[in-house]
Order: structure tokens, then C-alpha cells, then sequence
């Protein structure tokens, strides 16, 4: 298998081009493409449409492998967690959130996460690798399987959401591959307004991705001010928050979506005094946006606490009666370490912030 090409790594335009130059014409990339991701077939024997030929050829050069779930995991909420095996002692997360009008998939783009925000459980145990385009829509692809899609089209994962392990933007040739894949009616067929990347700001690849592949997009902002942010999520030191808010203006010229999500965790006594709301109220009058105000999720050794329930309510009362949208995540699948900033896994940190493999999460299996 070493030898042979994973054709998860291929969009459809790449395909057209590897099938090319073995004398294929166009369409038969789309054949293959369909059967891969609309119906989840990696047996060439199966593709009853293509050439025996090039199945032949496919079975000779090429496979179709997405990276294997290590446990399973099933929250007492219906949300479902996946702890995926990437090789070398490297594993990350793919979580699936249930709900009465969706079904949405939350996936990693790399081993860890080197931004290193303080307040995040994976960012703490460090960074080893980009996942590659065939890992990141694997993960889609097996989802799709375990929760049962059917040959006919039938799916329950309608919204994917790029916000598990990772920094999305920091990999972003082979998250864009991936995108095309979910995007594409020959694989997914999934709406870019039902595709979201989050980044925490960086800023030259959020106008790589605006001319690239166009999705929804949302801004891990977490505080109203460069001084706060600079301590929160570190990347603001590089890309502060004038030139953050003048790229999200920059890519609302192409998204599907006439506005940014900023998120915003909730940290008690640090981010969530009625000044901070009214400051992020000045930030909206610069960039069309909504919040999403997160609530803490704990993890071992953090020095945070979750605002009291109290006080989000009142610090996103301030915001609505500003007219500004601002909703309150409901916190999902925290009984096995689901939630958002709690996808941890495990990584061999090449960050040199630790020096061991970092313990995989609490599952029940």
C-alpha cells in the first residue's frame, strides 16, 4: 500500500489530472469521485459504471484509506466522538452533533495545534503534524459510514464545521482540497453556507481562502481588545485586531454568509465584564458579524473558570440590546471531553512545550 496513491487525497480536478495522464478522459474522475463519496465505496470491484480496465488500473495504483477510528465514543446528549488514528502515535478528534434540524461534523486539520491559545486543552499538549487532504475529508467519509449514510444519497451530516484539532488556515492547501470535496456534487454536494472554517486570524490565509474556496467563515476572537487578545490567542501579536477585522471585511466580499462569527469563550473575571461587551459592540460597527459566546469548557490544570450563567446572559443582553445577534452556545458532549476546546487526543509535540506523548482523552467506549 506504500507505493499506491490514497485517492482521498484528490478533489475531482485532481483526479481529472492523475487519471490523465493514464490516457482517462474527464468524466471518469466524476465516476469515481461519486462512487467514493456519495455512495462510500473503496472497493474498485464495486464501481459497476467504470471500465474494467481502469478499475484494474485503480487496483493496481491506488487505494481508498481514510484513517481508523480508535474509539467511540457517545455522549449521554447523542453527540458522538471519534478518536481517529493518524499514525506514529498520533491520534485526533471528529465529533458529530446532533440536532432536531441538523446533524453537524466538527474535524480536525492537524495533530495538535501550535497557536498555543491559553485557555484551549489542545493547544496546550502541543503540535506534530498537517493532516493531509485524504485524513481531513476521511474523516467525513467515515462518519458517514458509522451513522449509517445510505447508497442512495441518504446522509445525516448536513453542516461541517472546521473546528476540531487544529488551526484550519495553517494547512490550508489540503483543507482547501478538502473543501472542494464537500462541496462538490459529484462527493457531498454540501452548501458553502453549510461549510464553516474557523482560524483564529490569520490573516494572509484568510485572503488565500476568500479567492480559493469561499465558505462560511468564523474568527475565534474570545477578547474585544489587542492587549487581552494578545494573551488569549497569541497570533493576535503577529495579525492585531485592526488587520484581522480589515481581512474578515476582505473575505465578506466573496462569502456565502453576509457576515462573521466571532466567537467568544467565556472566562470568568477575564473576558466578560459589561466593558468587554461594549467593546465588542464597537468591533460590530466595523465588521457585519454575529457572537457566539461560548462557555468555558475546564480542563486540567487551566487557570480559568467558567462565567457564571448569570453573567453571559447579562453580558449577551448587552449585545442584543445593541441589535447585534449574540447566542450562547449550548455546551455538548462534555461527558467525554466533546466539547468545544476539549479535543485534545493524542500528539507527539514537535513544539518542544512537552517532551512526552500526552495522554489520550477520558473516553467511554
Amino acid at each position: 500500500m506504500a507505493d499506491k496513491v490514497n485517492l482521498l487525497d484528490f478533489d475531482v480536478d485532481g483526479l481529472i489530472d492523475w487519471l490523465a495522464a493514464r490516457g482517462e478522459k474527464p468524466f471518469r474522475a466524476k465516476q469515481v469521485v461519486r462512487w467514493i463519496h456519495r455512495f462510500g465505496v473503496s472497493d474498485f470491484d464495486q464501481m459497476t459504471d467504470v471500465a474494467k480496465k481502469l478499475r484494474a488500473t485503480l487496483a493496481e495504483e491506488a487505494v481508498v484509506s481514510c484513517p481508523q477510528p480508535i474509539r467511540d465514543a457517545e455522549s449521554s446528549d447523542g453527540t458522538r466522538k471519534w478518536l481517529i488514528d493518524v499514525g506514529n502515535g498520533n491520534a485526533v478528534e471528529s465529533v458529530f452533533i446532533p440536532e432536531s434540524n441538523r446533524g453537524t461534523l466538527c474535524i480536525s486539520s492537524q495533530a495538535g495545534c501550535a497557536l498555543d491559545c491559553s485557555f484551549c486543552s489542545t493547544g496546550k499538549q502541543g503540535f506534530n503534524r498537517n493532516l493531509s487532504a485524504g485524513e481531513i475529508i476521511g474523516q467525513l467519509w467515515l462518519a458517514n459510514r458509522l451513522l449509517g449514510a445510505t447508497a442512495d444519497g441518504e446522509r445525516v451530516i448536513s453542516n461541517v464545521v472546521m473546528m476540531g484539532m487544529g488551526e484550519p488556515l495553517a494547512n490550508l492547501d489540503n483543507v482547501v482540497t478538502a473543501l472542494k470535496l464537500m462541496l462538490d456534487d459529484h462527493a457531498y454536494g454540501l452548501s458553502r453556507r453549510r461549510v464553516t472554517v474557523s482560524t483564529s486570524g490569520i490573516v494572509p490565509a484568510m485572503d488565500r481562502l476568500r479567492e480559493a474556496c469561499p465558505v462560511a467563515l468564523a474568527v475565534s476572537l474570545h477578547a474585544p481588545n489587542d492587549k487581552l487578545r494578545d494573551e488569549l490567542v497569541p497570533i493576535n501579536q503577529k495579525y492585531p485586531l485592526k488587520e484581522l477585522l480589515a481581512a474578515c471585511n476582505r473575505y465578506l466580499t466573496a462569502a456565502p454568509r453576509d457576515f462573521v462569527t466571532f466567537e467568544y469563550v467565556m472566562l470568568d473575571g477575564i473576558n466578560d465584564a459589561d466593558s468587554h461587551a461594549r467593546e465588542l459592540i464597537s468591533i460590530a460597527r466595523e465588521v457585519p458579524c454575529k457572537y457566539n459566546l461560548i462557555p468555558f469548557n475546564p480542563f486540567p490544570n487551566s487557570p480559568y473558570r467558567r462565567t457564571p450563567a448569570e453573567r453571559i446572559r447579562r453580558f449577551a443582553g448587552i449585545l442584543q440590546d445593541a441589535g447585534l445577534v449574540a447566542t450562547t452556545r449550548k455546551t455538548r458532549g462534555d461527558d467525554v471531553d466533546a466539547a468545544c476546546g476539549q479535543l485534545a487526543g493524542q500528539v507527539l509535540d514537535k513544539t518542544r512545550r512537552t517532551q512526552t506523548i500526552q495522554p489520550a482523552s477520558t473516553l467511554r467506549s
